[in-house]
């Protein structure tokens, strides 16, 4: 049962729908960009407005005249956003007045039978209030004038928006979710995957390069617990960029990884272990988070004896410093074991936030320095003289010690690959803290 109705904006392109998405969420959640068609995919936010509460939903531009592969796409996809939405606010923009495909959108929401808010955007000044009384031209009863940018007419539009929802909060109870990230460069099939882990196609999936430009979230229930999936834009390197908005995609799908608690790496099986590819690993270890390196169109390689092995062997060669990260080799297209996400996501998920009792992090680390000890300090040998859990998320081991320079970046490596044994974080980043014990002052 729906717990809140579901809000889609539509319009034609480059009308202020993005605007007006980040204006009611109260954060830069869509990309911004005067270029026309700048959204394709659908944003998701969930807003609370007085005491209602919306699934708020920016779509694509309606282009009825256009006829080329991804604008059919962009209005699919609109069209569906239409079909999922409770409730749809209109937006025209006033500064060019009424046009012939507003008054077309304005048939097909008719025939969806759903409330639709009539909303003109840009009217800042008299002259554009003057204009905005021609949309009544529509034959509808209310057009509401605003100005997402400069937060113009927002409450009008939204209390017309609140008569056709129930109030009502969320229980201060949410449930607890694993957020995963899909990264990789662009075309390697994360929307692709997304559509086969959902079971129909909610993402746009195109051919063309780089069609995801905004980060999108998609909730899968496994095992009665939530997933949220980030289907982000695809990342390639910053000198084949060509315009500043792809740098912002890029930056977006960054930020990405430090919401969630798991990054799906996706490889192209055809292209191997590329430069960016390795450059991405990096960001998702230096922000420690549990990775899964998926390698996709697995379907696409001829197969040998012991292909498997020797592919995955180059792929660690590649990302060493990420070898903690379990590999996967699977299709997004057949669903070769794709299937195989959940249940990793899950152990992920669970061992991402496990905490180990002090006593047994004590006894596993004293084991630990025992089987390999740090070099000697300056006048005596390297003592541990304590070592705890200090927090979760990724895994954080705080371990004081008389010698802190013994503690090397190689040794600390070993250390991390002990921990991780030890108590059970197959999978996961671990973070190692040193600090010297402090001195007790004399009485």
């Amino acid at each position: 049962m729906k717990t809140k109705p579901v809000v889609a904006i539509v319009g034609r392109p480059n009308v202020g729908k993005s605007t007006l998405f980040n204006t009611l969420a109260k954060k830069n959640i869509a990309i911004i960009d005067d270029l026309a068609g700048v959204t394709r995919d659908r944003n998701y936010v969930d807003i609370l407005w007085d005491d209602y509460s919306f699934t708020l939903v920016d779509t694509g531009g309606f282009d009825p005249d256009v006829d080329d592969e991804l604008a059919l796409l962009v209005q699919e996809h609109a069209r569906l956003a239409v079909e999922e939405a409770d409730i749809i606010i209109f937006l025209m923009d006033g500064k060019q007045g009424l046009l012939y495909n507003d008054i077309e959108i304005t048939r097909i929401l008719q025939k969806s039978g759903k409330p639709v808010i009539y909303a003109v955007n840009k009217v800042e000044k008299a002259v554009d209030e003057q204009n905005s009384v021609d949309f009544y031209r529509l034959g509808v009863k209310q057009v509401v004038p605003i100005s997402a940018k400069n937060r113009l007419g927002i409450q009008d539009l939204m209390t017309a928006v609140c008569a056709y929802a129930a109030p009502g909060r969320e229980s201060a109870e949410s449930e607890e979710e694993t957020i995963v990230s899909i990264i990789g460069r662009p075309n390697v099939g994360k929307s692709s995957l997304v559509n086969k882990l959902v079971g129909y196609n909610k993402h746009m999936v195109s051919s063309i390069a780089g069609t995801t430009r905004d980060p999108v979230d998609t909730i899968i229930k496994y095992n009665q617990k939530a997933i949220r999936f980030i289907d982000t834009a695809g990342i390639r390197k910053k000198s084949r960029m060509s315009y500043s908005l792809e740098k912002y995609t890029a930056l977006q799908a960054l930020r990405s990884i430090n919401r969630s608690s798991i990054c799906i790496l996706m490889l192209d099986a055809a292209q191997g272990v590329t430069t960016q590819d390795a450059k991405l690993a990096a960001e998702i270890y230096d922000r420690k988070r549990a990775c899964i390196i998926l390698i996709n169109k697995w379907d696409l390689i001829e197969k040998e004896t012991k292909t498997h092995e020797a592919y995955v062997n180059t792929v660690r060669a590649g990302l060493s410093f990420i070898d903690f990260a379990p590999i996967i080799t699977a299709s997004a297209a057949t669903g070769l074991r794709v299937r195989k996400l959940f249940d990793l996501i899950e152990v992920l998920g669970a061992g991402y936030s496990r905490r180990v009792a002090t006593s047994e992090v004590n006894r596993g680390i004293e084991q630990i320095y025992d089987q390999n000890p740090p070099p000697r300090g300056p006048s005596h040998r390297t003592r541990i003289y304590y070592a705890s859990q200090v927090a979760t998320a990724p895994p954080t081991f705080k371990i004081f010690t008389n010698h802190t320079e013994a503690f090397q970046p190689s040794y600390l490596r070993y250390f991390e690959r002990a921990v991780r044994e030890r108590f059970g974080f197959e999978g996961l980043p671990i973070r190692i803290e040193i600090a010297a014990r402090a001195k007790k002052e004399k009485p």
